[in-house]
């Protein structure tokens, strides 16, 4: 008689992958900003990471069109939060990267609304 197992395979989180127009121009970004490097770059693809921790990739899109937030004409299609100790200080190192701010600043105080080189909105806050 044979008894088969069955075995449930791992799963981890591993990256997530960003659609733009230009891959190494937002390595360059969030590479600066997380302190990642980059670990395969092809024309169409760039992979940031670090050794045991989570991703981010990016990838072309031939036809990528920026998101229009909060205008809903062209959704914002991803989000991403930051956690920070002062959102002042964050701020300014990120539009010194190449953020930009949204003069629609939903959160008060307790977050701040920018936009990565390709126009994806992410949040940074001191509440995580």
């Amino acid at each position: 008689m044979t008894t088969e197992t069955s075995s449930t395979p791992a799963f981890r989180y591993a990256a997530v992958t960003f659609d733009c127009s230009d891959p190494a121009e937002m390595a360059r970004f969030y590479g600066e900003l997380l302190g990642m490097s980059v670990l395969f770059s092809s024309d169409d693809f760039v992979f940031l990471g670090k050794e045991g921790s989570t991703g981010l990739g990016f990838n072309r899109l031939a036809d990528y069109r920026r998101p229009t937030w909060p205008d809903p004409a062209q959704e914002k299609q991803a989000h991403i939060e930051l956690g920070v100790d002062d959102l002042d200080a964050a701020e300014k190192r990120l539009l010194e990267l190449g953020a930009d701010k949204p003069e629609f600043q939903p959160g008060g105080e307790r977050w701040r609304v920018l936009l990565d080189p390709a126009g994806h909105p992410f949040c940074i806050t001191t509440l995580v």
